[in-house]
């Protein structure tokens, strides 16, 4: 199939790498250009522009947030530069309300739109295991089925609307960083008392929350190993917020979701944007004065 891909951060290089290996003749672009030679040395094709991306039969785009989706996408001019019937697989991780705003403008262009969030760090896009949400017109999912496999473990299908696909990743990365937070207080509160967060969490891990998240932040945080971050402290931030929007927008209380916020915004004021989410066990050391 002839599809562009645009966005090539760790994650985007990474399934676009494994449509590249699947067969697929593939287009990248990226906003740096130095991001797409290893996906060129890969057999990809690169393009000049964001919309010379976009003319094959399918475009996916993997972008940081609401206002790199807005830019690149909607501002651009980039959808009235696409043929009819193309469909646009959106990867990121962006608000509901621009989910809505995306679905409007894809239809007023007769143009097919996917909602694909994933779970899974950038060592998991490489071997091609994520697990890729999908929610949007039946006959949209079933042409970009075959894509969607090509770089993920398992597809769960959530419907026609697709902003179902957004609100269940802005909600499952909700989790995902309430469980690091409380491996981070947790790991404080032993160590304090004199067990090491390294017996403390190997415990854990292998008993009560013995799960791929809690293990791999665990280890991360047990080794003291926040770079490179496969989830960055300013994503994970942009998350809670985009978490508490959602939950303001239906009167929906997420208390937890306030005190992440403010870890995290704790965790940036000390000058950790380059550091993987683990590092939250750095601001709960601090606090506890535990130092590292």
């Amino acid at each position: 199939m002839k599809v562009g891909f645009i966005g090539l951060g760790a994650m985007g290089a990474a399934m676009a790498s494994n449509l590249v290996k699947a067969g697929h003749t593939v287009t990248v672009w990226n906003r740096s250009e130095a991001a797409t030679a290893p996906l060129v040395s890969l057999g990809a094709k690169a393009a000049a522009t964001a919309d010379r991306a976009a003319q094959g039969e399918v475009l996916h785009s993997m972008l940081a947030n609401d206002k790199a989706v807005r830019e690149v996408i909607l501002d651009s001019g980039l959808l009235d530069g696409m043929d009819p019937g193309t469909v646009h697989v959106n990867h990121a991780t962006i608000s509901v309300e621009l989910a809505r705003v995306l679905v409007e403008e894809h239809a007023k262009r007769n143009l097919g739109y996917v909602s694909a969030p994933v779970f899974g760090r950038p060592d998991v896009a490489a071997a091609g295991k994520l697990n890729i949400l999908a929610a949007g017109k039946v006959s949209a999912v079933q042409k970009v089925q075959p894509l969607l496999e090509a770089m993920g473990a398992k597809i769960w299908p959530l419907g026609e609307e697709p902003e179902r696909a957004n609100i269940v990743k802005i909600a499952g990365n909700f989790m995902l960083v309430t469980a690091v937070e409380s491996m981070a207080e947790a790991s404080a509160l032993t160590r304090a008392h004199g067990v090491s967060a390294g017996d403390f969490l190997e415990i854990m891990t292998s008993t009560l929350f013995a799960s791929p998240v809690y293990q791999g932040y665990g280890k991360s945080i047990v080794e003291q190993r926040f770079k490179p971050a496969g989830f960055a402290l300013p994503l994970a931030s942009k998350d809670i917020g985009l978490a508490l929007e959602a939950g303001t927008s239906r009167h929906v209380p997420l208390p937890f979701a306030s005190l992440l916020r403010d870890s995290l915004l704790e965790a940036l004021a000390q000058g950790d944007e380059d550091l993987d989410l683990a590092s939250l066990s750095l601001v709960a050391a601090r606090r506890a004065n535990l130092g590292d």
